[in-house]
């Protein structure tokens, strides 16, 4: 993005701030709400909080009708979403940093806390939260108070307490398009004077919108239910006591994937029985030879205790339990070809189990606010992952070899090998890997605020994490053509054409089988070209791109520990100003870290500085090649100026801020497999402005708005379009450079009923979507329009009318190679058009 751009942004918030103060005199009526948050881990106003945070109150998530985390990005320009072949591969992205979907070894840049309680895993925190007070939305390196993991951010979900006072409660039912069926219900109140307790529980239902033309389910489904149950002790005035439990189960057919680009490929998928529909993205239909499956359950508890020593010393405690069960098998090749073996496609089965606890003890004096606390982290991680060849392989393979099925250059090598015909590619054939893994970790932190007179506060804080991983992988492969040695049977093959033609020219045998050797070991190696045609070259080193699942070594190994152990001292340094009562300044520099992650897929090959040792130590397998097992820790920086200003019936926040994270840990899709690697630097300069305005009692409206100018700085091995490229100096795909979420709403009276009509209009310039796919085939630019409306009564009953993207705008969430089919490119369509009717009754 041109640095303009951003310029006349900043231009724009200034111009607006120096009018606000103006507009606001004019009118002594105060509408503009004050909002609490906890984004220091301490209550404070968010106006006076000076940390680039967004917050999404219940209201918000009510009128616009949000169900789970990932739909938050259509009111945080700065966080993005994208779901991925599963429910539970979702990946959070604030301010174009992000990773963690599609491994298990990989944790999230983004950290997700709900009611302080980290979740590991997004799929960990896709639930259906009840009585949820409001979620913040933390822009910038976090580690300070947060820990590793929140090297790009937080998304922190807080919901309310059970009551002490009285009894509530409310039920919900909500119908839609694609017969769609959401239920909840929730009871909240006193048990005594001392004990209160809520319970709450939802049901979710709704048919895919992705048909699949082979007949089976439609793919987009939802089919998901939850439970949650709290108990609140409050014996005293200084003890309170909070006991939170919940349950979620998916079982769902998610996610529809489209072909973007038609390659080669395409003709031999039809060829052998299967289809696509090529080149529609967003005909929202294709073809499936199963339908996939994407289960998990995820459940946990926690025990939050508050002492209170005196008035100005409080200890807080969080424990908590977690475990996160997931299922998957995925039709990878999109086709309805049966190239997968349906029992085994691409499976994944894993077990995490998590256990937090943190501490911290926080005071204040006379001149200063204090914290000091310490987290603990254990977790243990199992995964089975499986990828299996179906009987339609084998003919797939025989005619992009130039052949027809039975009749293929494969059945020569078979013949000349003297093994059966079929052997290769044969149905069941694949690669297993079994992999855990044991991740502890643990952490100090301290951070205080120093009141420097009247109206600046000086912010100093730091965190010292350390961070240890035991990985075991053992790989178990069964694929007999891509166990071959290509150049060692190639080689065999020309020592006999050459010692044929040695003997019928007359030579002896010992002669013969001294040229043939020579001839051999000489041009086994030697790919075949246009300048270089058989038989000066190894014809089989050709069919080297079909050797799809070549074998891997398993470890801990003599070479490879299997281990890793990070630590790093991060630190928080920021002074805010209050300019008058309305208006403060902040100026501010804090840094992060994530640790390493490891490959826990198939992907996952030794590093190229250890061949050597490998093949020294016997470890090495046929066609094994070099890449990584692990990506090294990443730390972020950011320096960043901002403004919080609140005058009666506008308020105006503002961060501008200079990004970047050195070893940012890349991870893209290649068309067989992941590739996972480190940027050597990526960063980011940009802008954010929020802005609500509330001229009357009857009217809000909001603007958000964010500015970006991303740049890889140095990212030398990253996956490129035609394999492994240097992106240094370019900008980042994915990232929009401008980026807006602007809503209204109005508030009536219709009879005894008080009403509403809200809009929200999101906008994304237009981008390339991942670097491996050409922006000519996958570019996204976004312009959503989402709408309510809705009447309350007094007696607790409402009712809303609400659509998503009613203007039923298209784009791509993500792009990839298509799985073994060169030429060939795939992506995931966004949600078309969705409408629905909701109606709510509370009681009391």
């Amino acid at each position: 993005m041109a640095n303009s751009t951003i310029f006349r942004g900043v231009l724009c918030v200034v111009a607006a701030t120096l009018v606000t103060p103006v507009a606001a005199q004019d009118d002594s009526a105060s509408f503009i709400e004050e909002i609490i948050v906890t984004a220091s881990k301490r209550e404070t106003t968010l106006q006076a909080t000076p940390i680039a945070v967004s917050v999404v109150t219940n209201k918000d998530l009510e009128q616009a009708h949000i169900q789970d985390i990932k739909d938050l990005q259509f009111l945080v320009p700065s966080l993005r979403v994208t779901q991925l072949q599963s429910s539970g591969n979702t990946n959070f992205v604030i301010r174009g940093f992000g990773n963690g979907a599609n491994n298990a070894g990989i944790e999230p840049s983004v950290g997700v806390f709900i009611d302080g309680v980290y979740r590991s895993r997004t799929a960990s925190a896709l639930a259906d939260l009840p009585n949820l007070e409001r979620i913040e939305v933390l822009r910038g390196p976090q580690s300070t108070l947060f820990g590793k993991n929140a090297s790009a951010g937080v998304i922190s979900v807080i919901t309310a307490k059970p009551s002490l006072n009285e009894t509530t409660g409310s039920t919900t039912l909500t119908i839609g398009d694609y017969n769609q069926v959401i239920v909840k219900g929730d009871v909240n109140g006193p048990l005594s004077d001392t004990v209160g307790f809520s319970l709450s529980g939802s049901f979710s239902q709704r048919d895919g919108y992705y048909d699949n033309l082979a007949g089976g389910d439609a793919l987009g489904e939802v089919n998901r239910y939850g439970l949650r149950g709290q108990l609140l002790f409050a014996p005293s005035d200084t003890l309170e006591i909070r006991i939170i439990a919940d349950y979620d189960d998916f079982d769902e057919a998610c996610c529809g994937v489209a072909n973007l680009q038609n390659g080669p490929t395409g003709p031999i998928i039809q060829a052998i029985g299967g289809n696509l529909v090529p080149e529609a993205p967003f005909a929202y239909q294709g073809y499936y030879d199963f339908t996939p499956v994407n289960q998990f359950q995820t459940d946990g508890v926690s025990v939050q205790v508050d002492y209170d020593f005196n008035d100005a010393v409080t200890l807080t405690s969080i424990t908590a339990f977690r475990s996160l069960s997931r299922f998957e098998n995925v039709d990878v090749d999109f086709t309805s070809a049966p190239l997968l073996d349906p029992q085994t496609a691409n499976r994944t089965e894993t077990e995490i189990d998590t256990f937090t606890q943190e501490f911290r003890l926080s005071g204040s004096t006379e001149s200063a606010s204090w914290m000091v606390g310490a987290y603990l982290f254990d977790e243990d991680v199992e995964q089975f992952t499986g990828i299996l060849y179906g009987t339609g392989f084998r003919p797939y393979a025989d005619i992009l070899t130039m052949g027809v099925p039975g009749n293929s250059v494969l059945n020569l090598i078979e013949g000349g090998l003297g093994i059966p015909q079929g052997t290769f590619f044969g149905a069941g054939q694949g690669l297993i890997e079994l992999s855990t893994m044991d991740d502890q970790a643990f952490s100090i932190f301290a951070q205080v605020d120093i009141d420097l007179g009247d109206r600046a506060t000086l912010t100093l804080g730091a965190n010292y994490t350390e961070d240890e991983k035991d990985i075991i992988f053992d790989s178990t492969a069964t694929d007999v053509f891509s166990s071959l040695d290509l150049v060692q049977v190639g080689g065999a093959f020309i020592y006999a054409a050459v010692f044929q033609q040695a003997i019928a020219g007359g030579a002896d045998p010992t002669t013969a089988d001294a040229i043939a050797s020579a001839t051999a070991a000489a041009l086994a190696p030697v790919n075949c070209s246009p300048t270089n045609p058989p038989p000066a070259c190894n014809e089989l080193l050709a069919l080297q791109p079909l050797q799809f699942l070549p074998p891997n070594v398993s470890f801990p190994n003599s070479v490879e520990p299997g281990t890793s152990k990070d630590d790093d001292t991060t630190w928080t340094v920021r002074l805010a100003f209050d300019v008058s009562d309305n208006v403060n300044v902040y100026a501010g520099a804090s840094t992060g870290f994530k640790a390493t992650s490891w490959n826990l897929s198939r992907d996952s090959r030794p590093f190229p500085q250890d061949q050597a040792a490998i093949e020294a130590a016997g470890l090495s397998v046929p066609n094994l090649f070099y890449t990584t097992r692990f990506a090294r820790p990443e730390e972020s920086t950011v320096y960043e100026i901002g403004m919080k200003a609140r005058w009666d019936t506008v308020a105006v926040n503002l961060a501008i801020f200079d990004q970047e994270i050195e070893e940012f840990q890349s991870n893209v899709f290649t068309g067989t497999g992941f590739n996972l690697a480190n940027a050597g630097k990526q960063s980011t300069t940009g802008v954010e402005i929020d802005i609500r305005w509330q001229p009357t009692d009857t009217f809000q409206g909001t603007l958000a708005a964010t500015f970006l100018d991303p740049l890889y700085d140095s990212f030398v091995s990253a996956a490129g379009i035609n394999g492994t490229t240097d992106l240094s100096g370019t900008q980042p795909p994915g990232i929009h450079e401008v980026s807006l979420t602007a809503s209204g709403r109005f508030n009536f009276t219709m009879g005894s009923a008080d009403g509403f009509v809200r809009a929200e209009y999101i906008y994304e310039d237009e981008i390339q979507v991942i670097e491996n796919v050409p922006a000519s085939v996958a570019s996204r630019k976004v312009s959503t329009l989402n709408a309510s409306v809705g009447l309350a009564w007094d007696n607790g009953f409402e009712v809303m009318l609400w659509g998503r993207n009613i203007n039923n705008d298209e784009y791509l969430l993500s792009a990839f190679p298509s799985v073994a089919q060169a030429g060939s490119y795939s992506g995931y369509p966004n949600q078309p058009r969705t409408y629905g009717l909701t109606l709510r009754k509370y009681f009391d």
